[in-house]
């Protein structure tokens, strides 16, 4: 498979089906199913009141907030987050994103892909 380029209203968003998401969809711009071997790249759209599970798993997150405002929700806090920040989550380490403002809050996910 050659090089992809697409824009991302190209690809369709899903709901999240994991309990505990809300008001939140996902479009998973590279992926296995484009050749990707080692990352998949993601755009989260949080609307209001909106949030990811508050979860952890054995995977870290790369992410980059695009635009809007949220708070990244940490075991014990909470801190800020806008257009232009990025986050590192750990493997294992308890986390949501949540969008408590007006308007949308979309950012960047990138993931490693692991081998099944």
């Amino acid at each position: 498979m050659g090089v992809i380029h697409k824009n991302f209203e190209d690809v369709e968003p899903e709901i999240p089906d994991e309990r505990g998401a809300n008001n939140v969809t996902i479009r998973w711009l590279i992926s296995r199913k484009d050749g990707a071997k080692n990352f998949a790249m993601r755009l989260f759209e949080i609307e209001k009141d909106g949030c990811t599970p508050y979860h952890r798993h054995d995977w870290e997150h790369e992410v980059f907030i695009l635009e809007g405002k949220g708070k990244l929700v940490m075991e014990g806090r909470e801190e800020d987050l806008n257009p232009g920040d990025f986050v590192f989550v750990p493997p294992m380490e308890w986390h949501q994103f949540k969008n408590d403002e007006s308007e949308r809050l979309r950012f960047l996910c990138l993931i490693p892909i692991k081998d099944k």
